[in-house]
């Protein structure tokens, strides 16, 4: 493999050019609220693939997506109830995911084959930047080799996936160093499949308040 390209992410260039390679099958990697994170675009099938053999990520281990704005969930997600809004609401953008029963649209390369779809709005202004400019969701995940630990520097992405990505925006050190809360709202009640950056019990409450 070769050796993958550096760029600051707070330039626009950067992020213009970081689009540029998601549009040709490329796998970026970026800074997030949480931790940093690589992603391809989500309606490129094989560039999603790409994300698993970078990774070494197990094939029926689905991927998340990532979306610029709380209206884009209509386009993922099918069915959506008003709870996500309600959620959404709340804590987008942030470290928040939410499993939804996906839309006809995403690719099974997405899902692994599976009718649900993980999604989430971060919070960090080079993701954000980097979604806006591709104006489609990114398939994401985090930027380290499966099974080792999530980096939240950009030499720590390097550390695990040098040559395995093509391009990486150094946007520093990462502020939460959490990853999200995954909430699973096509279940009732809705369960926590992982806890993360988003407290418990903030989202009962909003839960309880809906019920």
């Amino acid at each position: 493999m070769g050796v993958s390209t550096i760029c600051r992410g707070t330039e626009s260039h950067d992020i213009a050019y970081a689009v540029r390679v998601l549009r040709d099958g490329g796998i970026v990697a970026f800074p997030t609220d949480t931790v940093y994170g690589i992603g391809a675009h989500a309606f490129l099938p094989a560039a999603v693939e790409r994300l698993y053999v970078a990774k070494c990520r197990p094939p029926d281990k689905a991927i998340p997506l990532l979306l610029s704005r709380v209206e884009a969930l209509a386009s993922v997600a099918a069915s959506v109830p008003d709870l996500a809004y309600v959620l959404a609401d709340r804590f987008w953008p942030g470290a928040l995911t939410l499993v939804l029963h996906r839309a006809a649209r995403i690719p099974d390369a997405v899902t692994a084959g599976g009718d649900t779809v993980a999604v989430r709005v971060p919070d960090h202004p080079v993701v954000q930047a980097l979604l806006r400019e591709l104006d489609a969701p990114l398939a994401a995940t985090s930027a380290n080799l499966s099974n080792h630990p999530a980096p939240a520097t950009a030499s720590g992405v390097l550390a695990q996936l040098e040559g395995r990505i093509d391009l990486l925006l150094d946007g520093g050190l990462c502020p939460g160093g959490v990853a999200s809360t995954v909430l699973d709202l096509t279940v009732r009640p809705p369960k926590i499949l992982r806890a993360g950056g988003i407290p418990a019990a903030q989202i009962a409450a909003l839960c309880v308040e809906e019920n």
